[in-house]
């Protein structure tokens, strides 16, 4: 029996436990920060999708809408070098009932086991509706809430901010936010195959 003695591994083991949880966040931390920086690899990817809107709220022109489109991909991270062409309009400059763009992108994917030149990446956050008013990212809210289901999958992010509180024919203020952590090339860094 131990007659109420204390070894000292016992009298340390809340001590160890706790530098332990100290010195693993401190890991997680550093790994972060290192990802964040431009230490991800990456791959660009070829991406392809016929985005059609219908929305009772608000109605684009085909040309606001690809516009619209088209600033929201680059801002996810898509190359510039992106297509995004009217697709199924009939009308020269005024609303339609549902236009539609055809979006030709790469977007860049972890490079674990893609194929491909790998390029120096980061994780970037964003908010899609950063540039517009309250007013303005209300009646956004039914595009954003079908970007957010047919086009957002095709780019990697993580920490998806997301709500879309649409009324037909209402703005609700308030309601629609979109913001995720996506994958951005890292423009200063040379790619990593090159650099070898």
């Amino acid at each position: 029996m131990n007659s109420g003695k204390v070894t000292a591994a016992r009298r340390n083991a809340p001590f160890t436990a706790v530098l332990l949880g100290v010195s693993l966040c401190a890991g997680a931390g550093s790994a972060l920060a290192a990802e964040t920086a431009g230490d991800a690899a990456a791959v660009w990817v070829p991406k392809e999708v016929n985005f059609v809107y219908v929305g009772f709220t608000t109605k684009y022109t085909c040309d606001g809408l690809q516009a619209r489109v088209r600033r929201i991909l680059l801002e996810l991270g898509a190359r510039d070098d992106l297509k995004v062409t009217p697709l199924g309009c009939m009308r020269v400059n005024a609303p339609e009932t549902s236009p539609g763009v055809r979006i030709v992108m790469h977007v860049l994917q972890p490079a674990s086991g893609a194929a491909g030149q790998s390029v120096a990446a980061r994780w970037k956050s964003v908010d899609v509706l950063a540039d517009r008013t309250v007013l303005d990212a209300a009646l956004d809210c039914e595009l954003i809430s079908q970007l957010n289901r047919d086009v957002l999958p095709l780019f990697a992010a993580r920490h998806v901010d997301y709500s879309a509180t649409c009324a037909a024919n209402k703005a609700v203020i308030g309601g629609t936010r979109l913001k995720a952590d996506v994958l951005v090339s890292d423009q200063d860094a040379v790619p990593k195959s090159a650099a070898r």
